[in-house]
């Protein structure tokens, strides 16, 4: 049986590099630990992929799983931000520009992550400390 999803999820390609130290940026900004997390690989991330109609194979963006809404590519990040401390959260401003330009941007980056920042063989483990808020 699955986990159920909190109201802010995030969830991401566990293989990624760029993607698991974008989870340890969070984690280490979100000390009310306001966000969970599950990859995108995990039953959890593969059940809300079939639900929302995405792909369950190809992982091309970090989602958000926010209140029953899942928000995807820039939307996704931009909305993560804002719930961090440490003034992240005045680049949420960045959502005033128009999906159809921060989206090119976002996706280059995601085509591009594997070869800058590499990719790990297996998803990562969250240490005991932190398990509570991996589903």
């Amino acid at each position: 049986m699955a986990t159920a999803v909190s109201s802010s999820t995030v969830l991401f390609d566990g293989v990624c590099n760029l993607c698991n130290g974008f989870v340890q940026f969070v984690i280490n900004h979100d000390p009310e630990g306001k966000f969970t997390f599950a990859s995108l690989q995990s039953e959890t991330g593969q059940q809300t992929l079939r639900a929302h109609g995405f792909p369950t194979q190809q992982f091309s963006t970090v989602l958000l799983l926010e209140n029953g809404k899942l928000y995807s590519r820039s939307t996704a990040a931009l909305r993560i931000l804002r719930g961090l401390r440490g003034g992240w959260s005045w680049l949420y401003g960045f959502i005033l520009v128009p999906r159809f330009l921060r989206d090119p941007l976002y996706d280059w980056v995601s085509r591009n992550r594997y070869r800058w920042f590499g990719q790990q063989e297996s998803c990562m483990l969250p240490t005991p400390e932190l398990q509570a808020r991996f589903l």
